[in-house]
């Protein structure tokens, strides 16, 4: 008999709950099965999925199949309808030990022939506790804080497969950092579904802001603290403070801004308008000159004309954006946006999507080049690839000490790295 084989899709906090899996189904003692954790984010997504688990089937032909993750949680019929699919458990059920425990009693254990596992995301009031010590490289750690989505954007299907918003207290996010830190990670990442949302749902509502603060002070053994993507319309003093004053958090944002028009945007439902992302951009660079940004931005939104686009288009620019993630817009069903009846032809999508890639193509060059000749500080990844604070990867020629920070004088740039 083997250990499980796990396969990730999609998100960051995807890969932080597969970690979390492993352990539990370890400890469970389930053995010889594959366990695919799904992602929902675009209807692409989804067909990704079913195509990886036909490969799975060919792959494993007897090894029972589980699917967990996003896609399955909101569309567990589709999954539970293909024959090579064994079980199909939901977001919260995955995180649970005596789902694993089950699993692992085998077919014939009463209780464990229902093929769908799968309860109300909406009904689901905390986090799960499973707290991973060490996820990520042997220099970087992802701390997950929150988890769920209040909001309800037209083109998102991602609240309904992880619910509401739900914060990790405090005080448990620090003892999970130290832990960390004497483990030996120079740096550690802050993540969730709506970072920004932290703590509305604890006593006192703190922010985001308060939480970074916090952990920066009491753990002043901690090299690095990075966050992930940010909703920027929601970030509050004490994190525009961090951004001023903390040179262990690092200079470098991803925003959620999704589009460059305000007519886009808000047939979207999203809750800013083009002018409030270049205020937060120019107001981030005031306060840490050095800042970068990526962005998540969609293209082929319904309605979206060239006018609406080329609003996009420059948005790149006047943000200054650095590192692009562009989505061509894909119609999910169960969204209000799927409704909309002027859906932007196919090709269309693409070729703006393509434009937009270029534009962030470009960036990145830009970027490079101005760090050329200077000095930076850059945490090693493995012997011959790091990251500076920026997030730039820096190839190195000669090895260099796996998971330490060390500084070089950058050389040059090939492709979109920089070279030391």
């Amino acid at each position: 008999m083997s250990v499980p084989k796990f396969t990730t899709l999609g998100c960051r906090l995807n890969a932080y709950e597969t970690e979390a899996m492993k352990e539990l189904s370890q400890q469970a003692g389930l053995e010889n099965a594959v366990v695919v954790n799904t992602c929902a984010v675009t209807a692409e997504a989804v067909r990704k999925a079913r195509q990886e688990i036909r490969k799975l089937r060919r792959e494993n032909p007897e090894a029972p199949i589980i699917v967990t993750g996003c896609a399955a949680q909101t569309e567990p019929e589709t999954f539970a309808a293909m024959e090579e699919v064994t079980r199909v458990i939901g977001n919260t059920e995955k995180m649970q030990p005596e789902t694993w425990q089950q699993i692992a009693k085998g077919p014939d254990f009463i209780g464990s022939t229902e093929k769908v596992q799968v309860d109300d995301i909406m009904s689901v009031t905390e986090t799960a506790g499973h707290l991973i010590d060490g996820f990520g490289t042997r220099s970087r750690a992802y701390v997950q804080v929150q988890n769920g989505c209040d909001h309800r954007c037209t083109f998102c299907i991602i609240p309904y497969g992880r619910g509401n918003s739900r914060s990790v207290p405090a005080g448990v996010v620090i003892d999970q950092i130290k832990r960390l830190v004497d483990k030996g990670y120079n740096e550690v990442v802050l993540t969730g579904v709506d970072l920004t949302s932290w703590g509305a749902d604890l006593p006192a509502q703190p922010r985001l802001g308060d939480l970074v603060m916090r952990i920066l002070k009491l753990v002043p053994d901690l090299p690095r603290l990075r966050i992930s993507s940010i909703d920027s319309i929601e970030a509050d003093d004490n994190l525009m403070q961090a951004i001023a004053t903390e040179p262990r958090l690092m200079p470098h944002l991803h925003l959620s801004l999704q589009h460059g028009d305000d007519l886009i945007l808000k047939r979207m439902a999203r809750r800013h308008l083009r002018d409030d992302a270049i205020a937060f951009c120019e107001e981030a660079r005031r306060l840490r000159p050095e800042m970068t940004f990526g962005a998540d931005i969609i293209a082929g939104f319904p309605t979206e004309t060239d006018a609406h686009f080329e609003n996009s288009l420059k948005l790149v620019t006047d943000c200054d954006l650095t590192w692009l993630h562009v989505f061509p817009y894909s119609k999910r069903d169960g969204t209000p946006a799927a409704k909309i009846p002027s859906q932007v032809n196919g090709n269309v999508t693409k070729e703006r999507a393509s434009r937009l890639r270029a534009a962030g193509d470009a960036q990145v060059a830009r970027h490079l080049a101005d760090q050329i000749g200077q000095t930076h500080r850059i945490l090693m990844e493995n012997p011959h690839m790091g990251r500076t604070e920026q997030f730039t990867e820096v190839a190195f020629a000669a090895p260099q000490p796996e998971g330490r920070i060390v500084t070089a004088a950058i050389t040059g740039a090939s492709g979109s790295q920089l070279t030391a």
